[in-house]
């Protein structure tokens, strides 16, 4: 009992959270905005674009579901190895990671830009909103792969602790992609009036600025791996093969998870044209919040992630424990504020009638879940951060296919439900993993070093928690 007891350094442990926690929410905070923005000016030409806008970005979540395995991964042993001052380790975790992520950027590019049309009917049975969403998804479909390329930059700067980095390649990538949905989606400073077709071309610019950002700022600062092409993908026996064994449970949770999303949003594309649009401005609204406190799970990874590659494996287990509670803390505040000002918010996005009805209800009924599902999340994040990447997965894709799948399939496919109903189906499964994931949370079982220092720290580490 005496190892919960003994002394932690909360304030030590608060100030690092807010180091890297803090410019990674902001970073995602802004980008989300940026998205809420685009679904404001986007919903004012009308609900149908509203929501093929929508499922346009439901594909892009599937697309992020492909390469956020690697991101794991990548997180996974880029933080261990700079924790455990690998130099060359984190070069060479970096270069997989990039050429993996990059792989799967260029087929959902290609299957955007390319087959765009089979993509909107897979999502929709509606084909007005499917003549939009082809318009939209043939631009935007090019910066898929400036999109993932920003993001395995930006892995690397924060698990390397420059956090900050990133963050300022937002605040231009968003404020670039506000100004040109202002002019080219209505046709100000003399452009012409695109629609949709705008916004998906101003998405495609802001993504060049953001890179550009990224870059200049990291060369200024002088980053050691960044730019350290040669040792991205020069040869190191064994990693290889050990990355994508632990990878390789990531990416299929991530995923079968997306493939399942991605049922739950064929059946809720196939709910009326009201509850399409309720939903494109939710999924708006939930991406600002779990932005936002991605930053705090992100933290999680890094800190836990760093200590066990350095060998400190009890104030990784401190840490890590400690850091889901704040966050579902922190989430839990978010959500009763979002209840408050759910009224102000639909209304803003000309959300009416029966879609303000369904709008509201989505808040409501997310507000109540996600203290549990971002709890699952946090707990998730660390235990692979920790080298854990297999007993999440399996719980995660056991219920979602298991439980969650058949139960929204149905109840909006064949009872014919109400839209609330099948939402609510969307998260019946997370008080049970909740339970199990807490289980094998305090076990300690999940810290499995991939660096020399982590392993041989493992022994005593396990040893005391049996005591």
């Amino acid at each position: 009992m005496n190892k919960i007891k003994e002394t932690f350094n909360w304030k030590e442990f608060i100030k690092q959270i807010c180091v890297i926690a803090i410019p990674v929410a902001l970073q995602n905070l802004l980008t989300t905005t940026g998205s809420m923005v685009d679904t404001m000016m986007i919903s004012s030409l009308g609900q149908n674009e509203l929501g093929a806008v929508g499922l346009c970005a439901q594909f892009s979540s599937l697309m992020f579901s492909g390469y956020w395995g690697f991101v794991g991964g990548g997180m996974l042993f880029i933080s261990q190895f700079w924790g455990a001052k690998d130099n060359d380790g984190v070069n060479r975790a970096y270069g997989l990671t990039l050429t993996c992520m990059m792989i799967v950027a260029t087929i959902f590019c290609g299957m955007a830009v390319l087959f765009p049309e089979s993509v909107m009917q897979l999502y929709t049975d509606k084909a007005d909103i499917q003549a939009i969403g082809v318009e939209y998804l043939r631009i935007v479909g090019f910066s898929y792969i400036l999109m993932v390329f920003s993001m395995a930059m930006a892995v690397l700067l924060r698990c390397t602790e420059r956090v900050r980095i990133p963050l300022y390649g937002s605040i231009v990538s968003v404020a670039m992609n506000i100004f040109f949905n202002w002019v080219l989606i209505f046709g100000n400073l003399g452009f012409p009036q695109m629609g949709v077709k705008g916004a998906a071309l101003a998405t495609l610019l802001a993504q060049c600025f953001n890179i550009a950002v990224i870059i200049i700022l990291a060369k200024k600062n002088r980053h050691p791996f960044l730019f350290a092409f040669k040792a991205h993908f020069s040869g190191r026996k064994g990693l290889t093969s050990e990355y994508f064994k632990k990878c390789f449970p990531i990416i299929m949770n991530e995923v079968l998870i997306g493939v399942g999303n991605m049922m739950i949003n064929i059946v809720m594309g196939r709910q009326t044209n009201d509850a399409i649009a309720a939903l494109a401005l939710f999924r708006t609204i939930e991406g600002l919040i779990i932005g936002f406190f991605a930053g705090f799970s992100n933290a999680s990874s890094i800190l836990v992630g760093k200590e066990v590659g350095a060998g400190n494996l009890e104030t990784a287990y401190k840490r890590a424990w400690r850091i889901v509670y704040l966050c579902q803390g922190f989430i839990a505040t978010v959500g009763v504020l979002l209840i408050l000002l759910h009224s102000p918010i639909l209304t803003l996005a000309n959300l009416e009638g029966e879609s303000f009805t369904i709008g509201t209800q989505f808040i409501v009924i997310f507000a109540i879940f996600a203290i549990i599902r971002m709890g699952n999340w946090t707990q998730n994040d660390t235990f692979r951060s920790a080298g854990e990447a297999v007993y999440g997965t399996v719980l995660e894709i056991a219920f979602m296919w298991l439980m969650v799948v058949p139960a929204v399939w149905i109840s909006g496919m064949v009872i014919g439900a109400p839209t609330f109903v099948v939402f609510i189906c969307c998260y019946i499964d997370e008080p049970i993993r909740y339970v199990l994931m807490q289980i094998h949370l305090h076990n300690g079982k999940w810290v499995k070093p991939v660096t020399p220092e982590g392993r041989a720290a493992l022994k005593e580490f396990r040893e005391k928690r049996m005591r």
